[in-house]
Order: C-alpha cells, then sequence, then structure tokens
C-alpha cells in the first residue's frame, strides 16, 4: 500500500491549469502538505494572482485530495509567500514547457 503522502501527490498531479500543460505539482504551485488524523492540509500558490481560473483549480485540488483522504478533512490554503518562480518547477515540467535551456 502506497504512503498517504504519496497518494495525494499523485492525486495532484491530475490537476491542471487549462492554460499550461503541466499539474500543480510539477509546476511547483503546492508548498507544502501536512497530514494528521483528522485532517490535510495543502498550502499552495499560483503563478499569478490573477490567474483567471483560480477558484476552479482550487476546487480541483480540493476534490482530487478529498477523494484520497481517507475520510480526513482537506483544507487548501492559498499562500503567496513566498512567491512562485521557475526555479519550483520540475526537471518533467521544464521539459514539457521547453525551459532547459533557461539556466534554472
Amino acid at each position: 500500500m502506497m504512503p498517504i503522502k504519496d497518494t495525494i501527490i499523485n492525486a495532484l498531479k491530475t490537476v491542471y491549469d487549462p492554460e499550461i500543460p503541466v499539474n500543480v505539482w510539477d509546476m511547483g504551485l503546492i508548498y507544502d502538505i501536512q497530514i494528521d488524523e483528522k485532517n490535510i492540509n495543502i498550502k499552495m500558490t499560483f503563478t499569478s494572482p490573477t490567474c483567471p481560473m483560480m477558484e476552479e483549480i482550487l476546487q480541483q485540488v480540493r476534490e482530487s485530495v478529498q477523494s484520497v483522504s481517507g475520510g480526513r478533512s482537506v483544507v487548501v490554503d492559498l499562500v503567496w509567500d513566498p512567491p512562485w518562480d521557475l526555479s519550483r518547477m520540475s526537471d518533467e515540467a521544464r521539459v514539457e514547457l521547453d525551459l532547459t535551456n533557461q539556466g534554472w
């Protein structure tokens, strides 16, 4: 059986911004995942505070994690500090977005 954190990460990898072909995990939008017996708390951000899909993506994150939560409550906190930057992206995301020659 897979550890709950790995299960949550796999669920997060199913959530995409419709404008970016990379999931929220590989984009580096998830800053922290805290798990206890009753709760899963996720801190996440966006590349821009003006993202037009912000509410929809937050809801998708909640729903995807809730589906694997084992009955725990899921809370997603939107944070802006530290600000997101390209260095947070996974290598896979950089390849997908053709950012491999940017010196990150």
